[in-house]
């Protein structure tokens, strides 16, 4: 099992409107990507001067899943409001046990 991690650190000016779309299309993923096992998100709640935002986690049987669902439907739309509206997009994927 692959455990996908995506950490945001988000521009000030991110639309509330644009930030609700987003999040909306993050909860249409879950039980809707082939090879997705689960997938969690949210705000960070201690904000640190190390923290990030928002983070993601999302569970995959493979990395062919992995790739699945970096190209998949419900994925690529998100993109347009993450990329602009971030300072900052960091990811890890590693091997769960």
């Amino acid at each position: 099992m692959i455990r996908h991690v995506v950490m945001f650190t988000f521009r000030p000016d991110f639309p509330a409107d644009q930030r609700a779309a987003w999040e909306a299309g993050l909860n249409r993923m879950r039980g809707n990507i082939p090879g997705m096992l689960s997938i969690t998100h949210g705000a960070d709640v201690v904000r640190a001067e190390r923290s990030c935002d928002y983070a993601i986690v999302a569970d995959f049987e493979t990395l062919a899943d992995i790739e699945v669902y970096n190209t998949h439907p419900l994925h690529e739309p998100l993109k347009a409001y993450s990329f602009p509206n971030s300072r900052s997009i960091t990811s890890v994927d590693f091997v769960l046990d």
